[in-house]
């Protein structure tokens, strides 16, 4: 290849003209060690979500970001091993349920995850919200953890796809992070990484979701897979709703505590059915049984109590208080708080889930540039969902944050956020489709 210049990548990608898996390895090169600077990258990330790239350009790019350090084997450990991705989403804790779950049932599950981006929440921004807990850990330590808790959670440090961390923090502060290319590659470069065999992806759609609709959904999802095979690795999608938050907590130490309240067994809400439905996907991979096998297997982790001792495993492991399991108390508390109400009787019809989750970002729970500070108490707990029944005054939500002052600025938001309507709404399924082989 020609000697690289990084501005001719912008130059082709905003002409719509593709460039060679040979440039984009030197452009990852460069974005990893720095000699391409950040506003070159920004530059090229936005001509990227006004054009697209190609398939085999956003296959490059995934493999590039993929090999920008070290890709993990787990050949030392006795059983399958597994990982999920969201594709982000509002109130998204599902990690938090599924990993402990699965790993009751037997399926290993190191899990790379990042933090929040845009409107949605970010994992690692959920755990930081425990007492003591860090996400930083050592690839020795990382590994000693998964083999004795059968699952970890760490941020992206070391040399698990460094690119991806750089593009990561970028594309949240220059308004880049709906693009399917630049998703798909995000996410499978941090999945190959990792190393697993078996790849779970809840692919979000709806308002709250960076896939609007189901066509764009599946087309994420047919990328993804594509890049899975190509790797050798078994891969299935979940399309499921993100028209209305998932589950009734947003922010970080309040989607901890709905976490752990499921896997103490409240499983009948919205959030506890997924949760066990994604298990089972894993578990049916993982070669554990049938599908309805595994859904039985999902339930009687969570209702023996195993499940959760995974968690407060997990979480002593990383350094946190596993009290919390047992005292939610124990958690961040907010300082001030304030309830919104009906205005009129009726029915819960619409919840502008992306709306909510930029509200939640003016409470302090998540970042507006790249060095904000998350306040770790903050959020919206719900108290009536889509479909409920109303009655003028009834409490609709209960706003928390630091100040009466991010109260005042995210109540406008919030109040306009949610509907009622006379009539109750049409019932909408948690899951649109399952993409496997």
């Amino acid at each position: 290849m020609s000697q690289f210049h990084m501005t001719e990548c912008i130059r082709k990608t905003k002409m719509r003209q593709p460039l060679t898996a040979e440039e984009i390895h030197a452009m990852v090169t460069g974005i990893t060690d720095g000699t391409v600077p950040d506003y070159q990258t920004a530059a090229w990330l936005m001509a990227v979500c006004l054009n697209g790239l190609s398939d085999s350009e956003t296959a490059s790019l995934t493999m590039a970001m993929r090999d920008s350090g070290r890709v993990m084997s787990w050949d030392m450990l006795d059983g399958p091993v597994a990982d999920k991705h969201s594709t982000g989403g509002v109130g998204d804790k599902t990690t938090l349920i599924l990993a402990p779950v699965v790993a009751a049932c037997g399926v290993y599950m190191p899990k790379m995850s990042g933090r929040g981006l845009g409107h949605t929440g970010g994992t690692i921004d959920k755990l930081e919200s425990i007492p003591g807990l860090t996400t930083a850990l050592l690839p020795t330590n990382f590994l000693a953890l998964v083999r004795q808790a059968g699952f970890a959670v760490a941020m992206q440090t070391g040399n698990l796809a460094p690119a991806d961390k750089k593009l990561y923090a970028l594309r949240d502060v220059t308004e880049t992070v709906n693009s399917i290319p630049l998703i798909c590659a995000s996410i499978m470069s941090k999945k190959l990484a990792t190393g697993a065999d078996h790849i779970l992806l809840d692919v979000k759609v709806g308002s709250g979701a960076f896939m609007k609709n189901d066509a764009d959904a599946a087309e994420l999802a047919r990328l993804m897979r594509e890049a899975a095979k190509a790797d050798g690795r078994e891969c299935t999608a979940v399309l499921t709703d993100m028209d209305r938050p998932l589950g009734r907590c947003i922010g970080n130490a309040l989607e901890v505590r709905e976490a752990i309240e499921v896997l103490r067994g409240e499983t009948g809400s919205s959030l506890g059915r997924l949760c066990i439905a994604l298990a089972a996907e894993i578990l049916r991979m993982a070669d554990k049984g049938s599908i309805e096998e595994c859904t039985k297997l999902a339930e009687e982790a969570i209702r023996s109590g195993k499940a959760l001792q995974r968690l407060a495993k997990m979480i002593e492991g990383q350094h946190g208080d596993p009290r919390v399991t047992e005292n939610l108390s124990l958690l961040p508390e907010a300082g001030c708080s304030r309830q919104i109400s009906a205005e009129s009787s009726g029915y819960v019809s619409a919840m502008q889930s992306e709306e909510i989750g930029r509200a939640c970002v003016l409470l302090g729970a998540g970042r507006m540039t790249k060095t904000d500070k998350i306040d770790p108490a903050a959020g919206v707990v719900l108290s009536a969902e889509y479909g409920d029944a109303v009655q003028k005054g009834d409490p609709l939500l209960t706003m928390y944050a630091a100040t009466e002052a991010q109260l005042d600025e995210a109540e406008g938001k919030l109040r306009a956020a949610i509907t009622v309507s006379p009539e109750q709404p049409p019932e909408r399924p948690l899951i649109h489709a399952v993409l496997s082989d």
